[in-house]
């Protein structure tokens, strides 16, 4: 239980751990750095999707290798398709743009950046309630190890995540502490999320397969949606690339050494 309880508010600690960033630097966050870490969160989320998700999803089909492959195409297209949908349906704003997103609203600046951030670690906690919801049943080869890693990869994805978003708030005029906490608080919904798929274990189990292709598909949204996006447009998107490439190898080296 208490190896559960760490597992859940590991990535928190992540988020909380890059918001404090806005105490350690005086200046804004600078164009690289932020580039930099975009590319290493994308590809620490691409890793996990595939290494600690989607392969095991096909690993479970045990009717035939020919169909080893649905359940994870079914669950993965459901995933972008969901995350597509609450992006189309709930009113958000992303940092550095004024222009809402989605149905229109009355809702404050404030709020629609929260909805953003909200949107954005759903399924990431989602993939940290479905791993350890697999490691917990005999009817997988996800080991407590491997849900573990999972963990502390999206905790590591969401330390520059955290920065990226307290840093340019207290830039555009917050207190420190105001930043840190609007940051910190952008991470509640992972553990919430999680602990909402673990709660309701006895019921995913029968489509455990398709639902680790589901967290697949919303990170992929994510990545495809917002992250690379960000981290390929202007300057120095060759620091975007060299951090996805060490956000990859990290998260596939702990899940294979870990797993």
């Amino acid at each position: 239980m208490t190896i559960l309880v760490i597992g859940l508010l590991i990535p928190l600690l992540g988020t909380m751990l890059g918001s404090a960033f806005v105490f350690m630097m005086k200046d804004e966050m600078s164009v690289r750095l932020q580039k930099a870490l975009l590319g290493f969160a994308s590809g620490v989320m691409v890793a996990a999707s595939v290494w600690s998700l989607l392969i095991p999803a096909m690993e479970m089909e045990t009717s035939g290798r020919a169909w080893a492959v649905v359940p994870a195409a079914v669950g993965f297209l459901l995933g972008i398709g969901f995350l597509l949908l609450i992006d189309e349906l709930t009113p958000h704003l992303h940092l550095g743009s004024n222009k809402p997103e989605g149905l229109r609203s009355h809702l404050s600046r404030t709020a629609m950046l929260a909805l953003a951030v909200t949107i954005h670690n759903l399924p990431e906690g989602m993939a940290v309630g479905v791993v350890f919801a697999g490691a917990d049943s005999t009817v997988t080869n996800i080991s407590l190890a491997s849900a573990i890693a999972v963990s502390l990869g999206i905790a590591i994805q969401n330390v520059p995540e955290g920065a990226i978003i307290s840093m340019p708030m207290c830039a555009a005029g917050n207190s420190r502490w105001r930043s840190f906490l609007i940051g910190s608080l952008s991470g509640a919904v992972e553990p919430i999320g999680a602990l909402a798929v673990l709660l309701l274990s006895s019921l995913v189990l029968p489509v455990l397969p398709y639902m680790l292709a589901f967290a697949a598909g919303a990170m992929f949204y994510v990545v495809i949606e917002e992250l690379i996006p960000e981290a390929s447009c202007g300057q120095h998107t060759n620091v975007s690339t060299i951090g996805f490439a060490i956000g990859f190898v990290l998260m596939m080296v702990l899940d294979v050494v870990m797993g």
